[in-house]
């Protein structure tokens, strides 16, 4: 071992790892194309936080996939006259390294030869209906995400009660900062004679409305927006159809499960329903939108006979902080200090998204002390017989290619625990080191987001419904 070497490596390494940000900066800030490694987002990554996800992608593929390999890919894509797309320079490296008789530039230009057929996109105007955990977390992610404005542009917020300098400042306030998610990478400001926050210089309106019929979005510039409603207050398609009414509104989001809507699982099912035809959707709930992309992956390759699902579920703000009365039993105990058996509707939500599952699945619920990271267990009989190894190289290949790419994380850690898949942008994040079978018996764990995860299943329902998905290369 050579220290002096070693040194000279590392230096070199994070030397063209600052070469590859850069890359990503200018494709994405100049020309709207948006690079991840492996699914995992690379805007806004510092070194050493590339550099991690270089070492995963290695270990993942099993090829000796470098930071030099990275930055060589990018370099090739910045050559090539593309339009805006989101491209995955981890699979890009992996099949490379499948198919290294060309060299990167030839290499890529022909991997990515369909771009230059992709139709240009028109922007969607948004409104954020209700400013909770949800939406505050989508109007993070929208607002980085901007970048030249050409997909989703989020244009205001609706809110009950006055707005004045104190409440526009509160609310500033909670969008910058997150006792979970941490400090918002950007700038807020408040705009009381406008009655409006400023997000990273961009006016976004605060609206104050009592009803839905109230607003007339028109008049804040907004036209034929898509309403995404985070507010929980309403839940089927006749009260939904009220956030049609505005002028200005076109489309409707649910951010929890719906009655008489579609219940949409993104990568799923999301093809089923034509937003030509359907203007309410559901994004279902955030445990549905964990479990069900595993459960497609097992159902397609070995059947379902029928199972269990509980979820270990972080505690969230319909308990109480501390002990008091409560609609439900067990939910009014202090959420903090202790464990709650509670219900979940996620074992019949999931026949509305794969109906072929339907009356083979129960499900129950407990809530823990800790406030975002879940866990579902899914203990499963199948229809034929398998080992662990061959179980998790089914998933494995879910999470590598196909419909279900954004949706599943394939974990190699073996010391994974909750507070570990905080941030993590794929719902459904598969324990490869936890997987249990025994003949047709098996027992998976996975773990979710409840609220980053699932906010990023939202953004991507909503890029379809509001038909602004870009061409993506995964």
């Amino acid at each position: 071992m050579n220290y002096e070497k070693e040194l000279l490596s590392q230096a070199q390494n994070r030397k063209a790892t600052v070469e590859f940000i850069n890359i990503i900066n200018c494709l994405w800030y100049d020309r709207a194309i948006e690079l991840v490694l492996f699914r995992n987002p690379l805007i806004d990554k510092r070194a050493g936080e590339v550099l991690n996800l270089i070492n995963y992608a290695k270990e993942f593929v099993s090829k000796p996939i470098t930071i030099i390999d990275a930055l060589d890919i990018a370099k090739a894509i910045q050559q090539l006259d593309l339009p805006a797309s989101k491209l995955d320079i981890g699979k890009l490296a992996y099949e490379f390294y499948l198919n290294s008789k060309k060299d990167k530039v030839t290499f890529v230009k022909h991997q990515l030869q369909g771009v230059e057929k992709v139709d240009i996109i028109k922007p969607k105007d948004v409104v954020l209906y209700g400013f909770g955990r949800i939406g505050r977390l989508l109007a993070r992610e929208l607002m980085s995400k901007m970048g030249k404005g050409s997909q989703l542009r989020l244009r205001a917020v609706v809110t009950r009660g006055e707005i004045n300098q104190t409440v526009l400042e509160k609310r500033a306030s909670l969008l910058s900062i997150d006792s979970i998610h941490g400090d918002f990478l950007g700038t807020v400001k408040t705009d009381i004679e406008n009655k409006a926050l400023i997000i990273n210089g961009t006016t976004v309106c605060m609206i104050s409305a009592d009803q839905p019929e109230e607003i007339d979005y028109t008049k804040y510039g907004i036209e034929d927006a898509l309403i995404i409603d985070n507010t929980g207050a309403f839940r089927n398609k006749k009260d939904l159809s009220r956030l049609l009414v505005s002028n200005g509104a076109n489309k409707v989001l649910l951010t929890a499960p719906g009655k008489g809507i579609p219940n949409i699982v993104h990568g799923v099912n999301h093809l089923d329903y034509n937003p030509d035809k359907v203007d309410i959707f559901s994004a279902a709930s955030c445990t549905t939108n964990a479990i069900t992309p595993i459960l497609k992956a097992i159902e397609e390759n070995l059947g379902i006979k029928k199972g269990h699902i509980e979820t270990i579920h972080a505690y969230t703000n319909d308990q109480n902080l501390v002990d008091n009365m409560h609609s439900k039993y067990r939910r009014g105990r202090a959420a903090a200090l202790n464990m709650v058996i509670t219900e979940t509707g996620a074992g019949k939500a999931i026949s509305k998204v794969l109906p072929s599952l339907e009356n083979k699945l129960t499900s129950n619920a407990i809530r823990v002390p800790v406030p975002n990271g879940s866990l579902a267990i899914l203990s499963l009989q199948l229809k034929t017989e398998v080992s662990t190894e061959s179980l998790n190289a089914i998933i494995k290949q879910y999470a590598l290619e196909g419909e279900l790419v954004e949706q599943i994380k394939y974990s190699l850690d073996n010391e994974l625990v909750s507070s570990d898949i905080i941030g993590s942008t794929a719902p459904s994040i598969f324990d490869s080191k936890a997987t249990i079978t025994d003949n047709e018996t098996i027992v998976i764990y996975v773990w979710y987001d409840n609220e980053y995860g699932y906010s990023h299943q939202v953004i991507r329902l909503a890029k379809h419904i509001a038909k602004v998905r870009r061409y993506t290369y995964y």
